[in-house]
């Protein structure tokens, strides 16, 4: 776990190679695609109270 190591993202860096830990740039953008839209989460309504008698 550090500069030695292949797994870790300071090991890539220090060895200066690629992989799923440190990942070379982002993914190309495909044209035509629609953006993602992100649904608001629905807001729950609290629960009535009740009445003490």
């Amino acid at each position: 776990m550090g500069k030695g190591d292949r797994k870790t993202r300071r090991g890539k860096t220090y060895r200066g190679s690629y992989g799923n830990t440190r990942v070379h740039g982002a993914l190309p953008a495909v044209v035509g695609a629609k953006p993602t839209v992100t649904k608001p989460a629905a807001a729950k309504k609290a629960a009535p109270k009740k009445k003490s008698a």
